[in-house]
């Protein structure tokens, strides 16, 4: 069997500017990264257009090792409505540099239903993530210089500060270090870290806004600590918005490149799903709807993560309004779910399979909570038994929800043709009826108990006293109103990575809350989280090579 990177390597591209001029964008007015990617200039968003599309929102049940394969199903639909003869774009998230040279390898999708160039998607691509790494540790830099300079010292509290540092790399040594050291001349020491880039609120504010304009002011905005005083610190105190908004004059741009069948693909922005909203950017996916008739897009992880930022979060700012969900599942992740450890996940157990179905059901009504139609997916493995299959079909037939099988993987688009069909059907239906799950304006401690109950069936939500301390600051601050971006695994509907299924009469922990000001969120903080990766024993770098003609081996 051939490997994706195998795969990808025989796909027939085309030229950028043919795929362009299948979205009626003038060629001429592309930013040309070679052959195969390009920026999209923002004149192109049509606000006016973008609300006559359709909005189709990926997610999954909850994951397991063994994957699901959210991006591959988005990928195949889009080929599969285009092969019908509809105009479809899928939008997706940049690949971060740490998980693909650490566990998880590329980020591009799978078999024949993939985004290229695959190897240069995953690394380092247009350098957008580099330019947010720039731009936030510029912010850094222009920190600490004002804690040591005597001429426009803001009096910042140097314990106060909660701006550190970011790369995009896995690497444990950095989560915690001492700066400053040396002398006088090399600044005030203090401790501080670094997150991996994907993690840093600027990725998260640039997949928010919808201008250069908009970018700086919630740049600006950015939180960075306080004064003695106790009076807060922001980055525009730090004169730091404008320069920051430099760096990324181009990041903001969406990348527009293609899928194994020539289909149109905009890739831009990566915020982490535990920590933030993890999904693509606003601009990409208004972009996306202005260019065709049908958008495709994902969000990190299951609905109780990935879709519940993408609905509170991201439409909200956006002024989006998703028409359908697609869940995906899979009988592996069933069997996951039903008791079955991962090293025999491969072999037939339908009662297992029957088992899990609670946490799908879970994952379906979690949908219904914002009057979103959803469709359940079945991302089909060589391993699958039929029997296996009818259980899922026939539980989601009793139920009243749509289901179809997926075999993008092997077949690309004809494998997703029956989903296709699902959703021209189901998006004709839909209405305007979306809603949010809670109003900003509503307490914070209600907002967090709203997103346990109705998102992860909790009974309860408890804080620390940290937690309720930073919650009577964050009111003294005046954000009460912003909304909730609640960091927790993703390995369980709870906060308790080792609780399969479908939890109940569980209690969810607060430990800590983060202020994330410039991109508009409360963090609460479930559990640990973290926000700098380490490699494993053996990282996926060490299968990684390049032969003396440029060939790229190891990449998946």
């Amino acid at each position: 069997m051939k490997t994706d990177f195998e795969l990808a390597k025989e796909a027939k591209m085309l030229h950028i500017n043919a795929i362009a001029e299948k979205l009626n964008i003038n060629p001429d007015d592309l930013d040309l990264y070679g052959r195969y990617k390009a920026k999209i200039p923002l004149e192109y968003i049509n606000e006016e257009r973008a609300k006559k599309s359709k909005l189709i929102l990926v997610t999954a049940m909850t994951p397991t090792p063994a994957g699901e394969g959210k991006t591959t199903v988005a990928i195949a639909l889009a080929q599969a409505l285009n092969k019908i003869g509809k105009n479809a774009v899928v939008v997706i998230r940049e690949p971060s540099l740490g998980p693909v040279f650490g566990i998880k390898g590329g980020a591009a999708g799978g078999g024949m239903s993939q985004v290229l160039p695959m190897e240069d998607i995953n690394l380092h691509f247009t350098g957008d993530i580099a330019a947010i790494e720039k731009a936030h540790n510029l912010l850094a830099a222009l920190i600490d210089n004002n804690i040591q300079s005597k001429k426009n010292n803001l009096n910042i509290d140097p314990r106060s500060i909660t701006w550190k540092r970011v790369i995009d790399m896995n690497d444990r040594a950095l989560r915690k270090v001492i700066i400053g050291l040396g002398g006088q001349s090399s600044g005030i020491p203090r401790q501080s870290g670094f997150d991996i880039a994907v993690a840093s609120e600027i990725m998260a504010i640039l997949c928010l806004v919808g201008n250069i304009e908009e970018l700086k002011c919630k740049l600006g905005s950015i939180y960075i600590g306080c004064k003695y005083d106790k009076e807060p610190v922001f980055a525009r105190d730090l004169k730091a918005h404008g320069a920051m908004a430099v760096l990324l004059r181009h990041a903001i741009k969406p990348n527009l490149v293609q899928t194994m069948e020539n289909t149109p693909a905009i890739i831009h922005g990566g915020p982490f799903a535990n920590i933030a909203q993890g999904t693509n950017s606003v601009i990409g996916t208004k972009m996306a709807l202005s260019l065709s008739d049908y958008v495709i897009t994902e969000a990190g992880f299951a609905s109780d993560l990935g879709a519940e930022k993408f609905f509170n979060i991201k439409a909200r700012y956006g002024g989006l309004t998703p028409n359908l969900a697609i869940i995906v599942a899979t009988v592996r992740a069933l069997k996951f779910h039903g008791g079955v450890k991962r090293k025999e996940l491969n072999n037939p157990n339908p009662n297992a399979v029957f088992n899990g179905l609670e946490n799908l059901d879970k994952h379906i009504e979690n949908i219904q909570h914002f009057n979103v139609n959803p469709i359940v997916t079945i991302n089909q493995f060589t391993s699958d038994t039929e029997e296996e299959l009818n259980i899922i079909i026939n539980h989601c037939k009793n139920k009243g929800v749509n289901v179809a099988i997926n075999n993008g993987w092997a077949k690309g688009g004809e494998g997703s043709l029956e989903l296709a069909e699902l959703v021209i059907s189901e998006a004709v239906k839909s209405n305007d009826a979306f809603r949010f799950l809670y109003e900003l304006e509503s307490p914070i401690r209600e907002k967090i108990k709203i997103i346990a109950q109705k998102m992860y069936g909790a009974s309860n939500v408890e804080y620390s006293n940290s937690a309720n301390k930073i919650i009577q600051r964050i009111k003294k601050l005046g954000f009460s109103n912003l909304a909730i971006c609640i960091a927790k695994t993703q390995n369980s509907l709870s906060d308790n990575s080792s609780l399969t299924g479908r939890p109940t009469d569980f209690t969810v922990s607060i430990r800590d809350i983060e202020l994330a000001t410039g991109a508009g969120f409360i963090i609460p903080i479930a559990g640990e989280i973290m926000r700098m990766p380490g490699l494993p024993a053996t990282p996926a770098a060490e299968n990684i090579d390049i032969d003396l003609k440029g060939n790229i081996t190891g990449l998946f």
